[in-house]
Parts: C-alpha cells; sequence; structure tokens
C-alpha cells in the first residue's frame, strides 16, 4: 500500500518508531537521538511498557510502540489454548495501557484495537502476533491519513515566508505540516523551545524540521515572548496530549505560559489533534510527575548542587481562552465547540 510516512524524516517511518519482527520489538531510543542512533530491543511485552514509562519513545511514538508491544505478546503466549492467550493479551494491555498516566486511555484504545484483532486472527485461525502486527501498521496510517488532512488546515494559516514557534515534538503534525507546506511551495522559517529536560525540541523537532528543508532554530525555554516579540512571530502551534470535551489543552509542560505570551502579543495559537472523548472534563485528566532529579541535570551532566530539590510535572494545562482554534481533520474548531466535533456539519465551526 503507498503509506502516509513516505517523505517524512527518518523517525517519522514506521520502521523507526517501533517495529515488531521476529519475536522482539525495536524502539528507536529518542533519549539519545540525533546525536546517537540507537534502538532499544524489547523481548517482553512488560519491556516495551518500560520503555514507554522510560521516555525511550515519546509524543506520538507510545501509541505504536504500545500496538507492536501486543504483537510481542502475541507471540509469548503462542502455543497456548485459546482462553490463556485471552488473558495474556488482557494482562498485557493493561501493563502497556497504564505505562504513563496522562495518556492511559488513549492507550487503553489502542491496546483495544489490538484485541480486536486478536480475535479476529484467532477466528481465521492466522498467527495472532502477524495479525496484530498488520493491523498496527493499518492503524498507524490510519492515523497519519488523519493528521495529513489537520495538516491542510494548519498549514491555511502559515503565510508564505511565516514565522512560526513550536513546543516540544509534535511527533506526526510537523512532518506533515511540512510536507504540506513543500507541496504549496510555502517557505517557512521555524523556531522550536528545547523543552527540557528531555530536549525533544532541540533534538526532536529542530531534526525533522532541518532533515525536510526548513530554517530552524532552537531556543531556550525562557525566550518565546522575547521571540514571538522581536522576530514577529505570525502562528504558536503544539500537538496535545489530551484535549478535553470543555476545551482544555494537556500538553508538554510550558505550553500554557507560552499560550499566554502569545495571547499578550497577539499572536494566534492553534493546537493540533482530536477533541478527546474519553476525557468529557479536565478534571478527568491526571498530570503525570516524573523524577524531580532530571530538572537537577541536563543530558546527564548536574548542574544543581546537592541537596537542592526539584519539581517536575510532565504537563500543564491551557484554558480554552487561550486557544485560537483546534485543528481536526474535519476544520479548525473553537475550542468551546468541541463537542461538535463528531456532528456532521463541525467544519462549520471555523475560527
Amino acid at each position: 500500500m503507498e503509506r502516509f510516512d513516505r517523505g517524512l524524516a527518518f523517525m517519522l517511518q514506521y520502521e523507526n518508531i517501533a517495529w515488531y519482527e521476529d519475536g522482539a520489538v525495536r524502539i528507536l531510543d529518542r533519549r539519545c537521538y540525533p546525536r546517537t542512533v540507537s534502538f532499544v530491543t524489547c523481548r517482553h511485552y512488560g519491556e516495551v511498557a518500560q520503555a514507554i514509562t522510560d521516555m525511550v519513545t515519546q509524543s506520538a511514538g507510545p501509541y505504536p510502540a504500545a500496538a507492536m508491544g501486543m504483537a510481542l505478546a502475541a507471540y509469548e503466549c503462542r502455543g497456548r489454548s485459546e482462553a490463556e492467550q485471552r488473558a495474556f493479551l488482557l494482562n498485557a494491555a493493561e501493563t502497556i495501557s497504564s505505562a504513563r498516566p496522562t495518556t492511559a486511555k488513549r492507550m487503553a484504545r489502542v491496546c483495544e484495537t489490538m484485541l480486536e484483532a486478536a480475535e479476529a486472527a484467532w477466528k481465521r485461525g492466522e498467527p495472532v502476533d502477524l495479525a496484530i502486527r498488520r493491523r498496527a501498521i493499518e492503524a498507524n496510517d490510519s492515523r497519519y491519513g488523519k493528521i495529513a488532512k489537520i495538516a491542510v488546515y494548519l498549514v491555511d494559516k502559515f503565510p508564505d515566508g511565516g514565522t512560526i514557534l513550536t513546543q516540544c515534538f509534535a511527533e506526526t503534525i510537523v512532518g506533515m505540516m511540512l510536507k504540506e507546506a513543500k507541496a504549496r511551495g510555502k517557505k517557512l522559517r521555524i523556531f522550536c523551545p528545547e523543552t527540557r529536560p528531555y530536549f525533544q525540541g532541540a533534538r526532536l523537532t529542530a531534526t525533522v524540521c532541518y532533515e525536510m528543508g526548513f530554517d530552524v532554530t532552537v531556543i531556550t525555554d525562557n525566550m518565546p515572548a522575547f521571540v514571538m516579540q522581536r522576530e514577529h512571530v505570525d502562528v504558536f502551534t503544539s500537538a496535545a496530549d489530551a484535549i478535553t470535551l470543555d476545551g482544555y489543552v494537556v500538553n508538554k509542560v510550558g505550553t500554557f505560559q507560552i499560550a499566554i505570551a502569545a495571547k499578550h502579543l497577539g499572536v494566534p495559537y492553534y493546537v493540533t489533534g482530536v477533541p478527546d472523548t474519553v476525557h468529557p472534563k479536565i478534571d478527568d485528566v491526571k498530570i503525570e510527575f516524573r523524577d524531580p532529579a532530571f530538572v537537577l541535570e541536563a543530558m546527564g551532566v548536574k548542574t544543581a548542587r546537592d541537596g537542592v530539590k526539584g519539581y517536575y510535572p510532565a504537563f500543564d494545562i491551557t484554558p480554552p481562552e487561550l486557544v485560537t482554534g483546534v485543528v481536526t481533520d474535519r476544520g479548525i474548531l473553537s475550542p468551546y465547540a468541541l463537542a461538535d466535533y463528531g456532528a456532521k456539519d463541525a467544519y462549520e465551526v471555523v475560527v
């Protein structure tokens, strides 16, 4: 089939995100990419869950990793009775989907889809691991295709020669928006905050932008307001780890403060993604807190003296009043109209 990852940067190719083959899942280690290109090999589904927890992959990377982890689980329990395999896969789904708390409900939906593929494979009498991998690839391609539609609406908001500010690593939408901009012949200048402590913006977003031929500049996390003002940023954009139906955006910590500055300076903020029906209200979202020691160092080098405490929320919450529009595959919606996403005329709710 014609895959939607064609023409995208190295780390956005399906095989270079997470890939199951011959009883193992291979995951690109984004903690050290691009200075080092290495893969973590998992031979047990629990190792896949641990890799997700340990940030071997992040942004949208955990979703294909979870799906491929389910294929690995099916391989691990091959040869057992159907009932035993089903129980094994249910346990695997629970372990993998709970690897990170803030995205647990999205991850659970991925695993549920893979369980459906397993049920179909048992009925057809085919290898369950290969059936799940096939479904995982189909799901990935479907997601890329949906994001390609989102990119069309987002790039409409980018003026030719415009300056764009990103946040963290927005995975597929970064690649798709650049692919769309290139197809239209639009030249863009992109500023990427580094997004400590894992530096996803500096290492991942900037790398994808560079590999796809765009002018890209890395800034530190305390520079966005100055850059928006001094460099005349036209659009601030990010993806989201959750978009609640009541209009709140949960994304990499730091998004909220950039949105405040953007509002003050009159810079539109467009968040990309699909409203989460599993999160009708913001109170339903659990913010993940990670090891505070990570903020006391930079890429493994200790920067604070011993005895100093750290504080590390992985995400923050941006309220709807700071969001210009939510860019979906059906159009750009007001953050106050996300319940309309599933409606036939949702595309008419355009900002």
